[in-house]
C-alpha cells in the first residue's frame, strides 16, 4: 500500500483499472468504493479525496474511456491509406467496445447522479459519441480523396451509420464475448460495399 502523504503517480487512472479489474471479476454490485481503493491498493479514503463519491467516480471513468476512444478514433487519419478501410475503422469500434465494460456503462446509466455528472460532462463538451462520429466522417473522407472509397459514399451517413450500431452494441451487449466484431464486420461490409 503506498504510504499515506505520498503522491500516487497516475493516480486515476489506478483507481479506474481497478474499477474495471473489480466489475470485470465480481459484477457492478461489487463495485464499491472500498472494494475499488482495495484492488489499486490505496488507502480506503482516497478515491473520496479526488471524487465526491461514487456516482461521480463512475461518470469520470465512462468519461474517460470515451475521450480515450475519442483519441483511437482521431489517430485513423495516420491511417489513411494503409490496411483496409474497414479494417482501420473495426480496430477503433472494437477499442471503444473493449474500454467500456457493460456493467460499469449500466452504472453509469442507471444510477442517476452518475447519469447527470455524465450527461453534464458530455454537454461541457467531453468527448461522446459526436467527436467518435465526426473522426470517422473526416477519416472517410481522406479515405474518399485518396481513392480508396467511391467519390460518391456517402461519408457522413456511414460514419452516423457505425456510431448509432456501436452506440446500440454498448448499451445491449452481454458481458464476455460475443457477435460484436461479426456484427460490425457485416455492417462495414455492406456500408463500405466490400
Amino acid at each position: 500500500m503506498s504510504p499515506r502523504g505520498v503522491a500516487i503517480p497516475d493516480l486515476r487512472e489506478r483507481l479506474f483499472a481497478a474499477a474495471e479489474r473489480v466489475v470485470a471479476r465480481d459484477g457492478a454490485a461489487a463495485l464499491t468504493s472500498r472494494a475499488i481503493t482495495a484492488e489499486a491498493d490505496c488507502a480506503k479514503g482516497v478515491l473520496h479525496t479526488h471524487f465526491t463519491g461514487l456516482d461521480e467516480f463512475v461518470a469520470e471513468l465512462l468519461l474517460d474511456r470515451f475521450a480515450r476512444s475519442a483519441r483511437q478514433a482521431e489517430a485513423l487519419q495516420a491511417k489513411v491509406g494503409q490496411a483496409t478501410v474497414a479494417d482501420n475503422l473495426q480496430e477503433v469500434v472494437r477499442a471503444l467496445l473493449d474500454s467500456l465494460p457493460p456493467a460499469v456503462v449500466g452504472l453509469a446509466m442507471t444510477r442517476p447522479a452518475a447519469a447527470l455528472h455524465t450527461r453534464e460532462g458530455f454537454q461541457s463538451g467531453a468527448p461522446a459519441f459526436d467527436a467518435i462520429q465526426h473522426a470517422f466522417t473526416a477519416y472517410l473522407q481522406a479515405e474518399q480523396h485518396a481513392g480508396r472509397l467511391p467519390a460518391d459514399a456517402d461519408t457522413a451517413t456511414i460514419a452516423l451509420a457505425l456510431v448509432g450500431t456501436t452506440h446500440h452494441l454498448l448499451m445491449t451487449r452481454s458481458p464476455g464475448p460475443g457477435g460484436d466484431t461479426e456484427t460490425t464486420q457485416r455492417l462495414l461490409a455492406v456500408l463500405l460495399g466490400c
